[in-house]
């Protein structure tokens, strides 16, 4: 995912440091250069020894070492930084950095690169609510510095409240949109599907279907990484990775049509991965049905609307429309059936009895048709990786109608 990508993390002196090793630590286990800058502050909470272990590189604590590699340090890691991640961000290291300080690795690295920036306040929540960390806040936000949390939650004083940093999810989702915002979808806006609908039998009970929503997930982080603008629709909470992408909740299949509806009308392309139930129980109970009450349950189950017919309806001209089909038996026959019939520009189809390549797992094997008739099979790959073969055909066909 981060490939030869260049990062410096910023580590100030808080007690949550040590998810500062953690964030290195993923970050180098998905691709990326890690260089770490520390302050003496956050060396008394946790030794460079510990990133430098992770990362595989020299650690940046001292401006004025002269062993360092770099011939002036903080110069040499702000040029190359493609992103620069602040984390965590102290009180103290706001201010700092708000005044425009110079006085360590971390600031002085800050101040120099041109690279986006990004913290990740960390304090107790009194000092975040302080009205000079507020102004400390909104400064940095004036000059385009990208604030993620904090998070509510336990403190280190034993206190609940507002000031935890954010978990190490939320800041790799935020490196990744930060990374892609240059890529080959920007300046486009795409709707992605995601896990199946429930349709109510009573305040307790649905019908539904097996769907994880790992695929719709992995189509919308692909595509935040390519830097399209996503709108995601989802039956389920999308993972703490997927910042910056647009979620709207629902749990029916209308619920969905409404908001794919009003969201496909100025996209560039919809992605349905999500699994839509075809039928619902044609009227629900409005408290639980009690096993003791009844011998047997009878449901009358009605059509749903059909989400992608209107979707496609709904959707500008030019969009372009993919579908997902999730087959058993005679699938490649089903899926062209399915495409004829929905009139679809792609159509990615698996089966689900396959090994790894059913609901819930973290891999798949489809096969995606293309309106021309053409197919083109794909072998065992991560969810993330087949999202990515998906977006360079949408990307493809786009640019094939004249929507470069």
């Amino acid at each position: 995912m981060l490939s030869a990508r260049r990062v410096v993390v910023g580590v100030t002196g808080s007690i949550a440091a040590y998810k500062a090793a953690d964030l290195v630590s993923k970050l180098t286990q998905l691709g990326a250069t890690v260089d770490v800058a520390m302050t003496p502050a956050a060396a008394r909470f946790i030794a460079p020894l510990t990133f430098r272990a992770l990362s595989g590189r020299p650690v940046a604590l001292d401006p004025f070492d002269v062993h360092s590699e770099l011939a002036v340090e903080h110069v040499g890691l702000a040029q190359r930084a493609e992103v620069m991640v602040v984390a965590p961000a102290s009180a103290d290291a706001i201010a700092r950095l708000a005044a425009g300080m110079a006085n360590d690795m971390v600031t002085l690295t800050a101040l120099a690169t041109a690279a986006p920036l990004l913290i990740a306040p960390a304090m107790e929540e009194h000092m975040h609510a302080n009205a000079a960390t507020q102004a400390n806040l909104a400064r940095l936000r004036e000059r385009g510095v990208h604030v993620v949390g904090p998070a509510e939650g336990r403190l280190a004083s034993g206190a609940s409240g507002t000031g935890r940093m954010v978990e190490v999810p939320a800041l790799l989702g935020a490196v990744r949109w930060l990374l892609g915002r240059s890529g080959d979808m920007a300046g486009r806006r795409v709707v992605v599907t995601a896990g199946g609908t429930r349709e109510p039998i009573d305040p307790v009970r649905y019908v539904g279907n097996r769907s994880s929503g790992k695929m719709g997930f992995a189509l919308a982080e692909a595509a935040r990484d390519r830097g399209a603008q996503v709108v995601l629709v989802s039956t389920v909470p999308p993972p703490e990775t997927a910042y910056g992408i647009e979620h709207v909740a629902v749990e029916r299949a209308a619920e969905m049509r409404d908001a794919v509806v009003a969201a496909v009308s100025e996209a560039d392309a919809l992605v349905m991965a999500a699994a839509v139930a075809d039928f619902a129980p044609a009227a629900s109970e409005q408290r639980k049905i009690k096993r003791g009450e009844r011998e047997s349950l009878a449901l009358e189950l009605a059509r749903t609307p059909d989400v992608l017919a209107e979707a496609k309806a709904s959707a500008g001209p030019g969009c372009l429309i993919a579908g997902f089909a999730a087959e058993t038996h005679e699938v490649l026959e089903a899926a062209r059936s399915k495409m004829v019939r929905k009139g679809l520009d792609l159509l990615v189809v698996n089966d689900v009895t396959a090994a790894g390549s059913g609901f819930g797992s973290d891999t798949n094997r489809v096969t995606m048709l293309r309106r021309d008739g053409s197919e083109i099979p794909l072998p065992l790959l991560p969810k993330y990786a087949v999202a990515q073969r998906i977006w360079d055909e949408v990307v493809a066909l786009l640019r094939e109608r004249g929507r470069p």
